[in-house]
């Protein structure tokens, strides 16, 4: 199983700071099993929906981004996702926000962020921040697996 994770920040791909959310996603994802690539930063907009894309005609199975998904003009990871989706997977993006919520972070309910299937390639939307990435990841870190497994074919 082969898994990008792709930063969206603007100041991280300028250098203003490095990415410490990437990092997160990146080692999760290993210990799962993946072989993972990045973390791949990039500003936010249309470069996350040709990373998106190169992800997908390169075969991943799983793409993970981070940032991008809060309310500030240039927050537009979700609409370059959308672009990029062919069926959403809703529950997903619902238990992230959900569990964040749940967990006493209520502007986890701000995310915008969004889960689907770019061809065979399952994409997911984190926040940018750490505890973001490390809340949604209590929720993929479960079903990840099995999305790719049903992706490919396999039975329930």
């Amino acid at each position: 199983m082969r898994a990008l994770v792709v930063t969206a920040s603007n100041r991280a791909a300028d250098g203003v700071y490095p990415d410490r959310s990437g990092p997160v996603v990146v080692e999760a994802l290993a210990a799962l099993g993946f072989t993972v690539d990045g973390p791949e930063v990039v500003h936010d907009g249309d470069p996350v929906e040709a990373a998106l894309r190169a992800a997908t005609a390169a075969g991943y199975d799983v793409v993970v981004t981070t940032g991008g998904t809060g309310l500030t003009p240039t927050d537009l990871t979700p609409e370059m996702t959308r672009r990029v989706l062919d069926r959403e997977i809703p529950g997903i993006a619902e238990a992230i926000r959900a569990y964040g919520t749940a967990a006493g972070v209520p502007t986890a309910a701000l995310s915008r962020g969004l889960a689907g299937l770019a061809g065979r390639t399952v994409v997911v939307n984190l926040p940018g921040s750490t505890g973001g990435v490390r809340d949604g990841l209590a929720v993929l870190v479960p079903l990840l697996v099995h999305a790719v497994e049903q992706v490919g074919g396999s039975d329930h």
